[in-house]
């Protein structure tokens, strides 16, 4: 005995869908460069209340951790 057939409805388009300004591929190149997302703690939101301080201190942070390796490796 063989299965009847799916009966599929047409899928139409309902007038509140309006993409007739749509640009296609509007953020593809930025979706695919990917995205880098980090959690802070909560307690830290006092101290780094948007993503600027965080980058500003992470900069500085790196400046320190660069400048401390290059005198370790002189020293060495």
């Amino acid at each position: 005995m063989k299965k009847a057939p799916k009966t599929t409805e047409v899928a139409e388009m309902r007038e509140e869908y309006d993409f007739s300004k749509g640009v296609r591929g509007k953020y593809a190149h930025r979706y695919s460069e990917g995205t880098n997302i980090i959690v802070l703690d909560p307690e830290l939101t006092d101290v780094f209340p948007d993503s600027k301080s965080v980058n500003d201190a992470l900069k500085y942070l790196a400046k320190l951790i660069r400048q401390t390796r290059r005198r370790t490796t002189k020293a060495a």
